[in-house]
């Protein structure tokens, strides 16, 4: 008897089942964003807590979702003749009322833990703390600036359909290296929303990353954005995540949810800027 309770102690967890990519991506709606989606057909138990080891191979198609309202209104703009920071500053206004600014509130908690403490301990207690402190306050305005400025520089040199399809082809891989460092980055803390979700497996993610390249190659094909800008951008977007994993093992043991929204703001900023910068050298 003792044999047998040691054997199924010490068995794996049991494989999840893939509820299929239309309930995964609805999953994936309803915790990355304030979008209200019923439950699908099929579905049970649409608000319990989603387990992430397998359901975030969706998550490129939600983020197509997510951007949708922001890049309608960042085409809308455009093609009504509104100035570049104009449309770009509404569209992020769009985006962060759709996530319910997600991850600008990571980005923040980030920004005053990692820089505001002295001790792992310390940190991760400001990280709790609701209130934004000074480099919250710096890194938030920082983000709304940088995202604003380059993405009215696209508005302003590839036009609005260009700036709009920039919008959809950014979320999904911005999402996607968040992803990536929930998958392959211990959590800093047993409690806390990325420890709660579970973490995904090394597939999950490989899949997230590779819609999202592909999604993205296909809105830059579509929409005449520079592929070599796009392509930098994301190799930009990677080094930036794997740089902020590197800093949050050095100074508080892993990764949080708040590194997690942290990663996607500065992936959003990479990417946009490798756009950027191929839109500069060609003279467009």
């Amino acid at each position: 008897m003792a044999d047998t309770e040691t054997s199924t102690q010490t068995l794996p967890p049991a494989q999840p089942d893939w509820p299929g990519w239309a309930i995964a991506t609805a999953i994936c709606l309803r915790f990355w964003s304030r979008l209200p989606v019923p439950p699908l057909p099929g579905e049970s138990q649409s608000h319990a807590a989603p387990d992430f080891r397998m359901v975030p191979r969706a998550l490129p198609f939600a983020a197509l979702v997510i951007a949708l309202p922001a890049a309608l209104v960042m085409l809308a703009a455009g093609l009504a003749g509104v100035s570049g920071l104009v449309g770009a500053a509404l569209a992020l206004t769009a985006l962060a009322l759709t996530t319910g600014a997600f991850h600008e509130d990571g980005l923040a908690d980030t920004a005053d833990g990692l820089f505001g403490g002295h001790t792992v301990e310390r940190r991760l207690e400001i990280m709790k703390d609701s209130r934004v402190g000074s480099y919250g306050a710096l890194a938030l305005g920082l983000s709304l600036l940088l995202r604003a400025s380059l993405l009215a520089m696209i508005l302003d040199r590839s036009g609005a359909w260009a700036a709009a399809a920039a919008v959809l082809a950014v979320a999904p891989w911005s999402r996607a290296e968040a992803l990536h460092l929930l998958a392959t980055q211990a959590p800093a803390r047993s409690s806390g929303a990325a420890a709660a979700v579970g973490q995904p497996t090394p597939a999950t993610a490989r899949i997230a990353l590779g819609l999202s390249l592909a999604l993205a190659l296909g809105l830059a094909f579509a929409a005449q954005l520079p592929l070599a800008g796009l392509l930098i951008g994301l190799a930009l977007a990677h080094g930036a995540a794997l740089g902020l994993a590197g800093l949050a093992r050095r100074l508080i043991g892993g990764q949080t949810g708040d590194i997690l929204g942290a990663a996607q703001q500065l992936a959003e900023i990479a990417i946009y800027l490798g756009i950027a910068l191929a839109l500069g050298l060609a003279g467009r």
